[in-house]
């Protein structure tokens, strides 16, 4: 062979692409920085260093990018958690000059996102320097708007959320955002504005579409579709497009950055014909215009990972169409994670990250060597095919991120997709391109809400007919497989038709036959949930579920209660052992939101219509499971707010629980003698204040376990020390769930008591 025909050879031979080596060098400094290496061994990274250092001198250049790769992705992570603020900062009052990322407005109270410039602690306490982002609320009248840069004193804490069984975990997702600290803005000394707003194009466009879109949602959807600002998007388009699993409607995709490059290719491409109508085809400016189109208009949805990823495909897209080296749909999709996991290591802790990619690789799967589609009833038919091959994989991962299903998605995506795809994108799209033209983009837009609200109506109708349905942690495994097997039958090649008729069964068969937890015979579980200063218990037998209180209801209008049940949960019974905010505050989600049958409050608190009240005496039976009210006396009474609050004692063979409210010591001394003994569980009056647990009722209950149910680093100093020292003396074994998270008690016949903290602490248990 010669020389030439050896050269040729060698340029048909296929390159082995880098992007994959460099996603997997990423991704594998991530892992190293959360195996928690780099706390026990926090020399790691000059170490490192060194390694590529040396590695230049011995292995080549292409070694020490995949090792640069590395460390960049491990930095970031290590730089996250080095900028969390330190715990001894915790309630202490912080000077700082930040800039105003966002302004969220709540009821009674404005959330602020603030990048910190500089900060300044106390003499004598830890530096805060390090600390870069902080979420805070403001319950004073300062109106502050992005971009702003203020100087105000901040009251910090470091960054954490609740901890409850299959729920959302806000201190996860403070951790994945980068949040470094939460905390409120002081009233005092007062905050003043620094400078005023920079020319920001994202802030602008909100600003435009505030003046010109008067109805709200319209305007709402515009942004989000639009501008990737799916924050402007209310509670209730969120549960909706839960409720249907359509939330990929609202990200920035492919589609919108295809789009954007389209327009800006079709623009350049007539330009380029009109300025040179001889050699037009072959100018290579009008590709390079319409990827710093993609470009921009990534930047201006904020570069998130779904933005981002559209973004790096659609350049290797444009690319390849240029008439360039076709790197491949696979090589793109690895540049793409290799490019999100470097610049934004926390990527890969999103939820939507991981949708995103997997949605991607499915349909390279299912596409690659596939003709393209000819004529409408080719297009039809292929996006038949996609919703359909897409609809099972896109279950099944959202099923094992976040516990729940949507029955309808894969019927209400077959519609809203292209709806959404080919009607209101494009005239979202097409209204900002005509924004100069008052008339035109007006009309256009008007065309977009007509959309718009079709699409409601069929998310509406979509929710009412088949809810949102969270099957159990026994079950969701089993139907995640199944989605999986489906669509693996269906979408790849080669599988017998048999294998996929009988593949169209196996979701069902699981629904029915997967296994589910049994429920031993009279068993109680019990759930002391982590809702901060506030208190909520679920009782649950085989076939009934009891709520005693219902937990707080903050300021902003939130309601922990609604983050542990999904709406419309049936509840046979809520006790409210009296109207505090802390123990009532969920009241009003329960009657909006979800199916009670029956209340119970105290005689003389008005909390719901109908309610029954709680007495002395009062007893009911359930599965086994006895209930006993032994507070308040019956009958009307002059007791305090506190003290006539409704008393439980459950027993559930030969164990017993007993839950107090925030009744005092008085109170205790005149039920005391009605407690069975002995008492394997307390959750403790008053969150552990010392107007409760008094020292009489310690001494003769004795319990095995006690729960203090309050608030992480509250004003209260809950639990006192005093009740504390008074159970420890008793060897009682002591959990909180301020520092253990959500308590779940198994309460067995015939068997030992069962605790389980959400957070595994040191000091849980304190036994």
């Amino acid at each position: 062979m010669s020389d030439s025909e050896s050269a040729a050879a060698s340029e048909r031979r296929p390159v082995p692409g880098a992007a994959l080596p460099l996603a997997l060098a990423a991704l594998t400094g991530v892992g190293i920085a959360a195996s928690g290496c780099a706390q026990a061994y926090p020399a790691l990274l000059p170490a490192g260093l060194v390694v590529v250092v040396l590695g230049a001198c011995v292995a080549g250049r292409r070694w020490v990018v995949l090792a640069g790769m590395m460390l960049v992705a491990f930095g970031g992570v290590m730089q996250e958690d080095a900028s969390r603020l330190p715990a001894g900062l915790s309630g202490a009052d912080l000077d700082v000059d930040a800039r105003v990322v966002s302004v969220d407005e709540a009821s009674g109270m404005t959330r602020l996102m603030l990048d910190i410039e500089r900060c300044e602690s106390p003499t004598g306490l830890p530096d805060c320097g390090r600390v870069e982002r902080v979420r805070v609320s403001v319950y004073h009248a300062i109106t502050p708007r992005p971009g702003e840069r203020w100087q105000m004193t901040l009251r910090l804490r470091p960054p954490r959320g609740f901890r409850n069984p299959e729920s959302f975990d806000y201190g996860a997702w403070l951790w994945r955002e980068g949040i470094h600290a939460t905390g409120y803005v002081r009233r005092e000394p007062a905050a003043q504005r620094l400078t005023a707003a920079g020319m920001a194009p994202r802030r602008r466009a909100l600003a435009f579409l505030d003046r010109h879109v008067e109805e709200a949602m319209p305007r709402r959807w515009l942004a989000a579709l639009t501008l990737g600002a799916s924050g402007q998007l209310e509670q209730d388009d969120w549960d909706r497009l839960n409720a249907t699993g359509t939330t990929h409607l609202v990200v920035i995709s492919g589609l919108h950055v295809g789009l954007v490059a389209s327009f800006g290719l079709l623009l350049a491409r007539t330009t380029a014909r009109w300025l040179t109508p001889r050699s037009w085809r072959m100018r290579v400016w009008p590709w390079w215009f319409a990827a710093a189109c993609a470009v921009a208009y990534a930047l201006l949805a904020g570069l998130s990972p779904p933005a981002t990823r559209a973004m790096v495909m659609a350049l290797a897209g444009l690319w390849a169409l240029s008439g360039r080296h076709a790197p491949g749909a696979w090589q793109a999709w690895w540049l793409a994670v290799a490019v999100i996991v470097t610049g934004d290591p926390l990527a890969v802790w999103r939820p939507g990250f991981w949708l995103s990619f997997v949605a991607v690789a499915w349909l390279i799967v299912i596409w690659q060597g596939r003709a393209r589609p000819v004529g409408v009833r080719g297009w039809l038919w292929a996006l038949c095919r996609t919703q359909l091959l897409l609809a099972p994989v896109m279950a099944a991962a959202v099923l094992l991120t976040m516990g729940r299903v949507a029955p309808l998605a894969p019927l209400v995506n077959l519609l809203a997709v292209p709806w959404v795809s080919m009607v209101m994108v494009p005239l979202a799209l097409l209204g900002w391109l005509m924004a100069p033209l008052a008339p035109v983009n007006g009309i256009i837009w008007w065309g977009f809400a007509q959309a718009l609200s079709l699409l409601q109506w069929l998310l509406k109708l979509a929710a009412s007919a088949a809810p949102l349905w969270e099957p159990s942690s026994a079950q969701a495994p089993w139907l995640a497989g199944a989605l999986g097997v489906l669509a693996l039958c269906w979408g790849l090649p080669a599988v017998s038709r048999g294998l996929r008729v009988l593949s169209l069964a196996l979701v069902p068969l699981v629904v029915y036959a997967a296994p589910v937890a049994d429920w031993p015979e009279g068993a109680l579980r019990v759930r002391i949930y982590d809702v901060g200063q506030g208190q909520l218990v679920a009782l649950e037998t085989r076939d009934t579920l009891t709520l005693y209180d219902t937990g707080p209801r903050f300021t902003s209008g939130f309601m922990p209660l609604t983050t542990l049940w999904p709406p419309g949960r049936h509840f046979d019974r809520v006790i409210v052992s009296h109207s505090d905010n802390d123990h009532a505050g969920g009241v009003s989600a329960l009657t909006q939101q979800y199916a009670v049958d029956q209340w119970l409050a105290p005689r003389q608190e008005n909390i719901v219509a109908g309610q029954r009240a709680c007495r002395r005496g009062q007893r009911w039976e359930e599965n086994g499971v006895v209930f006993r009210h032994l507070w308040p006396p019956e009958g009307r009474n002059e007791l305090s707010q506190n003290n006539r609050s409704c008393v439980l004692q459950v027993t559930a063979g030969e164990h017993r629980l007993l839950i107090t409210g925030d009744a005092g010591v008085a109170a205790e001394r005149r039920f005391l003698l009605d407690v069975d003994t002995p008492l394997d569980l307390l959750v403790a009056g008053h969150h552990g204040s010392d107007t409760s647990s008094g020292v009489q009722l310690v001494r003769a209950l004795a319990p095995r376990h006690v729960v203090f149910s309050a608030g992480r680093d509250n004003r209260f100093q809950h639990p006192a020390d005093d009740v504390v020292r008074r159970f420890r003396r008793r060897q009682s074994c002591l959990w909180s769930t301020a520092h253990d998270g959500a308590l779940t008690v198994w309460l067995v016949p015939g068997d030992a008591p069962r605790v389980r903290a959400e957070r595994d602490t040191a000091r849980g248990g304190q036994c």
